[in-house]
């Protein structure tokens, strides 16, 4: 007992030295999808503010877009109806979107409606409640009802605002006096509309980002053949490209001539926004696919596959702890599940604690998975401090976080880690901003011990193999199981593999994941 009270108090003595809150410059926060509509949508004209809400665009606050506080579901924008006399401040923006207006923000319009404010409602269609995963709306919703109900309540003038004016037939029910601007017009329409008096409303119409890439997956949305890129040689490095899409996509790119600009074609989700603005480097092609790598032998009995031992796996009799880190949004919590019902197959006992939250918007995700011989032996299933018996680290970022820190247990963890390095939200801000690569690496070798930590570019080997960087958390346990940390067979987690609706075919070099 004693002993155990030491190395806690060891351990915190040594966690003092990270930050309890998330610092967006240094950790990998919450960020929107590439892509998001939110990225254009949630942009206010200079001299102008806007209130958040409940959604995704949430995340607008740490953004530097002049948008401030939080309110409960239903009340967006209703604090303006009480601080507007007592400020010289004439208009303000609320941002409200579509699930949240179908709950109860039709409330917070009407009771700006009788509080006879100065308010501009941004109500953000993306047809989808993409916070918690892209559930459709609770209800029959569409731009047109939403233009009908809030003209009935009194607001005027209403302008929509899409990526996609021409989809709109010319007999669409609109309330009376809507019309129907491009997205490039999003600056000019909020300035008229801040000059109104009253209530107004600009309907902002464009399809999440995430759902347009699950419905592309399976047939049911229109997928362009058309892909931005970037000409390298032509490229300054000015960042230009950051400011005008605010999108993960656009990574930095290392060369002999400096730092230019890259699109990430695996996380682009084609909105286009980032050739906006006077940049001679990017290039787009039209009808082309991506290059696939070279296929690899590796279903081939003669290939390197067969050249591997078969690990010696450890055991269970005592439970096993692994943890799991990486990007939200990137199949990390599927991992974990992957590890379950391996652990099912083989009649083990497993439990699966998923640390996510915002996360899946390309934050931290963190995965604690505990198996066991039987299920009886496992009494929590959180992995306790210093006792974590294996690491998947997918990013190094989120690896040498405090909370993945604290679970590494110095000579009895071994961790596994991806140094393929990605870029978090803090490069669309800043141009100059650095891969904290070294310092995060002596942090998970001092926490582990400097022999059992393994860092492999996961990220670069995956692409080359798969030709898709999604692949590289599978990547990761298939090292790690490879190492002999995986206490489940070979058998067992390729059957979870294919429950969980991933085909890989190595002859063909193609990976397809189910929804």
């Amino acid at each position: 007992m004693h002993e155990r009270i030491s190395f806690l108090e060891a351990k915190e003595e040594v966690l003092k030295n990270f930050n309890a809150k998330p610092d967006k410059e240094k950790d990998r926060v919450p960020h929107f999808c590439s892509g998001c509509p939110h990225n254009t949508s949630t942009v206010v004209p200079e001299g102008s503010r806007a209130l958040a809400g409940i959604g995704c665009h949430y995340m607008v606050q740490w953004m530097d877009r002049e948008t401030d506080t939080f309110t409960h579901m239903g009340g967006e924008g209703v604090t303006w109806v009480g601080h507007s006399p007592f400020t010289n401040e004439k208009h303000i923006f609320a941002n409200l979107g579509d699930g949240t207006y179908y709950h109860s923000g039709t409330l917070a319009i009407r009771a700006a409606v009788s509080g006879k404010v100065n308010i501009t409602y941004k109500i953000l269609y993306n047809d989808a409640v993409a916070m918690t995963g892209g559930q459709t709306v609770d209800g029959p919703l569409d731009p047109a009802t939403i233009s009908r109900q809030i003209a009935a309540e009194g607001v005027k003038p209403i302008i929509v605002v899409t990526d996609d004016p021409e989809k709109y037939p010319a007999d669409y029910p609109w309330a009376a006096g809507v019309t129907v601007r491009h997205r490039n017009e999003l600056d000019a329409v909020q300035r008229e509309l801040r000059e109104m008096p009253g209530v107004s409303a600009m309907i902002y119409d464009q399809t999440c980002a995430s759902e347009k890439r699950r419905r592309r997956k399976i047939g049911k949305f229109p997928d362009p053949a058309k892909r931005a890129v970037i000409n390298e040689a032509v490229c300054e490095g000015c960042g230009d490209c950051s400011v005008q899409s605010n999108c993960l996509s656009v990574e930095p790119l290392e060369t002999d001539f400096g730092r230019k600009r890259q699109i990430n074609q695996s996380s682009c989700n084609k909105d286009y926004s980032c050739v906006r603005g006077f940049c001679p480097s990017f290039v787009t092609v039209e009808g082309g696919q991506l290059k696939k790598p070279a296929k690899v032998t590796m279903g081939d009995k003669s290939g390197p596959a067969s050249q591997l031992p078969e690990p010696i796996l450890p055991s269970t009799s005592e439970p096993y702890g692994i943890v799991v880190t990486g990007i939200g949004g990137t199949g990390v919590v599927t991992v974990g599940q992957i590890l379950a019902v391996a652990a099912h197959l083989e009649g083990k006992g497993s439990s699966v604690l998923d640390m996510s939250g915002l996360a899946q918007k390309g934050g931290p995700v963190m995965s604690h998975v505990r198996l066991a011989d039987s299920q009886a032996d496992i009494h929590s299933t959180r992995v306790g401090t210093g006792m974590a018996d294996l690491v998947i680290g997918c990013d190094m970022i989120v690896t040498t976080s405090r909370d993945a820190l604290s679970r590494m247990g110095e000579g009895r963890t071994f961790a596994v880690v991806n140094g393929t390095g990605a870029p978090t939200a803090a490069f669309v801000r800043n141009p100059n901003w650095q891969f904290p690569g070294e310092s995060a690496e002596a942090n998970i070798r001092a926490a582990c011990g400097a022999n059992n930590v393994d860092f492999i570019d996961a990220g670069q080997i995956a692409t080359a193999l798969m030709g898709d960087n999604i692949a590289t958390n599978m990547f990761m346990l298939g090292y790690a199981w490879q190492k002999g940390r995986v206490p489940l067979s070979e058998k067992a987690i390729m059957r979870a593999i294919e429950l969980n609706g991933v085909s890989i075919d190595f002859n063909k070099n193609s990976f397809t994941w189910g929804r």
